[in-house]
C-alpha cells in the first residue's frame, strides 16, 4: 500500500470531529510545502509491537546522532492522540522557542519543545499554528 493510501486510511479511521480536523491539517501542511516528502509511521517497531501513535510526516531532514550515524526523518508530523491532535515540529535547536514564540497566542494548546497539542482546530489560532509549521520547515539546517 502506498503512503498516500496509508495516510488516507489513518485519517479516515479517526472519529469525527477529529477526522475532519486531521484532514484539514493535512491539506494545510501540503499547501504550505506542496512538494514535500510524505511519510507514514504506523507506530510499530521492528518486532511489530506498538510503541507510539501512528504519525503522518512531512518534509525531510537528516538527524545526526552523537555516535556519528545519520537517519532521514520528517520535519513536521501530525498524530491523533486520546484527547485530540499533536503537531510535531522537529529539528529545532532551542527547545524553548516554540513555547516562547507561539505559546501565548495559539489559544487552547499545550506547547512543549517540539510538540503543539490541542483538542480541536477551532480551539486554536490557525494563523499561529501555520506560522509555527512554516518555521519548522525553514529551521532545518
Amino acid at each position: 500500500m502506498n503512503i498516500t493510501s496509508q495516510i488516507n486510511d489513518y485519517i479516515n479511521s479517526q472519529p469525527e470531529p477529529k477526522r475532519n480536523d486531521m484532514q484539514d491539517l493535512h491539506q494545510i501542511i501540503q499547501e504550505i510545502k506542496p512538494d514535500c516528502q510524505l511519510w507514514f509511521l504506523d507506530g510499530k517497531n521492528e518486532q511489530n509491537k506498538v510503541v507510539s501513535n501512528p504519525n503522518i510526516g512531512y518534509g525531510l531532514q537528516t538527524i545526526k546522532y552523537a555516535d556519528g550515524k545519520t537517519k532521514d526523518f520528517y520535519q513536521i508530523g501530525i498524530s491523533a492522540n486520546t484527547t485530540g491532535i499533536s503537531v510535531y515540529i522537529l529539528g529545532i535547536e532551542d527547545k524553548s522557542y516554540l513555547a516562547n514564540t507561539y505559546g501565548g497566542t495559539i489559544g487552547k494548546a499545550t506547547v512543549t519543545g517540539y510538540c503543539i497539542k490541542f483538542k480541536k482546530l477551532k480551539d486554536i489560532d490557525l494563523e499561529t499554528l501555520v506560522a509555527a509549521i512554516k518555521f519548522g520547515f525553514e529551521a532545518q539546517h
